[in-house]
């Protein structure tokens, strides 16, 4: 069976992701986390707020701690999580993962890394978890360029286990390249 894209409305008008919220045991703790280790600023919230919080940016995107000292009652974390990259995660690209990995071991951080390959692209990721036990991934994903798949000549199959099964060589057509060159272009712009 085959899964036909069909779309009888509009997607919403979106134009960016804008902040991600966290709810955290200590605002403090995770907030010089943040700072700290992934190089977010503290950023001013809106003095209307009648809890414990704080608001950081970086990268263009911001974290919105929530502080929640009960969140044990919500999920209990009486030892640290396995470290699983197959889990829910935060995403960050970085310049050179060898560095991130020497800075995480500097500063006595638990992390796993993988390797993931496509194409003759190679993906190196490092996950770790921040002080309630989100996950984070720093990679350099950049190395797999980002291809709709209306664009290529795939079957998906979201119930067969594997990924994409590859029916013709991948072959993408002009404007479909023209498109993510001036995407990848826009977002370089943007981050620099």
């Amino acid at each position: 069976m085959e899964i036909e894209e069909v779309s009888s409305c509009e997607a919403l008008p979106l134009l960016s992701l804008n902040h991600i919220s966290l709810l955290c045991r200590s605002v403090w703790t995770s907030m010089r986390f943040y700072e700290e280790v992934l190089g977010f600023v503290l950023i001013k919230r809106p003095s209307s707020f009648k809890f414990n919080g704080a608001w950081l940016y970086n990268y263009g995107i911001g974290i919105h701690l929530i502080e929640n000292p009960a969140i044990d009652e919500l999920d209990p974390i009486v030892k640290p999580h396995p470290i699983n990259p197959k889990d829910n995660h935060i995403s960050f690209q970085c310049t050179d993962v060898g560095l991130a990995k020497r800075r995480l071991q500097e500063m006595g951080m638990r992390y796993v890394t993988q390797v993931v390959e496509d194409d003759g692209n190679r993906v190196e990721q490092i996950f770790f978890h921040d002080p309630d036990g989100y996950m984070i991934e720093i990679c350099n994903c950049e190395n797999i360029p980002i291809l709709p798949l209306s664009s290529c000549s795939f079957n998906f199959n979201p119930r067969s286990m594997g990924s994409f099964k590859r029916t013709v060589p991948n072959k993408c057509g002009f404007m479909e390249n023209v498109l993510m060159e001036s995407l990848s272009m826009d977002m370089f712009d943007i981050l620099f």
